[in-house]
């Protein structure tokens, strides 16, 4: 798994998504991170996500994109463009 240097993310304001990347994120992404299955860290908790957006966004990507440790290559979302996986993962990381 190839790291890729990038600058952390520092600030994200309210993120909003289509209706339908909120679908999406309701069908894969939301399976784990809404509960925190096997440490996903939960949609909305900043001090979770804080360590991961210090890697970049692009550095998440690539994890996304290839699997992390216990989730899987694309998070299940097949279809999902890397500026998708870059949407979800910013309205993960946002307070609800």
């Amino acid at each position: 798994m190839e790291e890729v240097e990038t600058q952390p993310v520092t600030e994200l304001d309210q993120v909003h998504i289509s209706e339908q990347l909120l679908d999406t994120y309701r069908t894969t992404c939301g399976n784990c991170h809404e509960r925190g299955v096997v440490g996903a860290p939960k949609t909305g908790d900043v001090a979770a996500w804080a360590p991961r957006m210090a890697r970049g966004m692009d550095t998440l990507v690539v994890h996304v994109r290839e699997g992390y440790k216990t989730m899987p290559p694309a998070g299940l979302c097949y279809s999902c463009s890397d500026e998708d996986f870059a949407e979800l993962i910013g309205y993960m990381a946002t307070p609800k």
